[in-house]
């Protein structure tokens, strides 16, 4: 079963679903405010978050992509926020699911198994074909249309972590954290170079990206050029 921390400022909808998922196996953290909970979501073993948005000390939207900066822990935003337009703003910020309230145990824990499940899959997957790159993560080799790249440890390590993320906006401390293992961030210019380095040997610039797409303040992402 799972780790699921709960972020959630209502103590009734928090202790009954703390006692529910409990019931069913799972180990269960759960916090009232949000910068608590990033903290536990960042330095503790969490498997998912459930996050509320609705929260007394920071949005729950901001302590998204505080997580987000920092961490891949897989996210389910439960709130009773319906707004389209909001919704799609919090999956672009990196959340992996998205649940309104009122709703179910059963409910929340079948997004949460379904959500584990895909994460277990890419967690398995060991070779990644994004267009005419193919990362293979066992074998630590990559090839653009056949040809082998000559990579280092660590741009090696960076392109495989954004292929198993493909179309996912990356910021640059969640990259230093999981990448150069900086939990509380590093110079962003490591990225920056690293970047560059990838760049030249995919043969683009960032003036025309194919592979590597970034936006200034936000991160990067790796797509398939043709599609």
């Amino acid at each position: 079963m799972a780790s699921v921390l709960l972020i959630e400022d209502d103590q009734r909808i928090r202790q009954s679903l703390a006692t529910r998922l409990a019931e069913r196996g799972h180990h269960v953290e759960s916090t009232a405010r949000a910068m608590e909970g990033v903290q536990r979501a960042v330095e503790g073993e969490v498997d998912i978050v459930v996050l509320d948005l609705g929260l007394p000390d920071v949005d729950g939207a901001a302590a998204l992509q505080m997580i987000r900066a920092v961490s891949d822990v897989p996210v389910i935003v439960a709130t009773a926020r319906d707004d389209q337009a909001e919704i799609v703003r919090i999956f672009d910020a990196g959340a992996d699911d998205y649940v309104i309230k009122p709703y179910s145990t059963d409910h929340l824990e079948a997004r949460i198994r379904a959500l584990l499940r895909r994460t277990q899959a890419v967690a398995e997957q060991q070779s990644f074909t994004i267009g005419d790159l193919v990362i293979d993560v066992d074998a630590h080799e990559a090839t653009l249309a056949g040809r082998p790249l000559e990579l280092s440890a660590k741009e090696f390590d960076l392109l495989a972590y954004l292929a198993e993320r493909p179309g996912r906006m990356i910021g640059k401390r969640e990259l230093l954290a999981a990448v150069w293992r900086q939990p509380y961030g590093g110079a962003d210019k490591t990225v920056d170079v690293h970047l560059s380095w990838l760049r030249k040997k995919l043969g683009e610039t960032a003036a025309e990206p194919r592979y590597l797409h970034t936006k200034r303040g936000i991160g990067v992402k790796l797509v398939d050029p043709d599609s």
